[in-house]
């Protein structure tokens, strides 16, 4: 086999391992979040909130990378839960400005332990922890920031 064809060998792809290990940790997530009845976009959102109780789907889109064909579904789907409201702004009808309900926040403790089940499901050192966080980071960064060169597409 020659090299050109080993490049396309899944052993050599740095996305498989990372596509294989997101869609694991989120099947771990499952049962944990079923308790909740929330899926695991739903559950981001809801961290995103309880760190934020107001924001609007500009904010949140921008900040879980979520386009809005995906985030108003989820939207309307917490809201008939209880767990946000949606109110359209009174200084500009275009934004709508979202906001944690009291059920929402009492959702949060149910949540508090799902981290702590899912780092032992992982299973790394605070350190090792660390290290992966800032890579992956790293990474996500770099792949917003950089295009792929135009000139090597076939």
């Amino acid at each position: 086999m020659d090299n050109d064809s080993n490049v396309l060998s899944l052993k050599n792809q740095l996305c498989f391992p990372i596509y294989l290990c997101s869609k694991e940790i989120i099947r771990k997530y499952t049962p944990l979040l079923d308790e909740l009845d929330l899926t695991y976009t739903q559950y981001i959102v809801m961290m995103y909130f309880w760190e934020k109780e107001k924001s609007n789907v500009k904010e949140i889109g921008n900040t879980l990378l979520l386009d809005s064909s995906t985030l108003t579904p989820l939207l309307k789907k917490l809201e008939s839960k209880g767990y946000i409201t949606r109110v359209r702004s009174t200084k500009d009808e275009r934004n709508l400005e979202v906001t944690i309900t009291d059920k929402g926040k009492q959702l949060k403790t149910k949540a508090l332990t799902i981290p702590k089940k899912m780092g032992k499901c992982i299973d790394l050192s605070d350190e090792e922890a660390i290290t992966l966080y800032k890579l992956v980071n790293k990474v996500l960064l770099n792949v917003e920031r950089n295009d792929i060169d135009e000139s090597n597409r076939g």
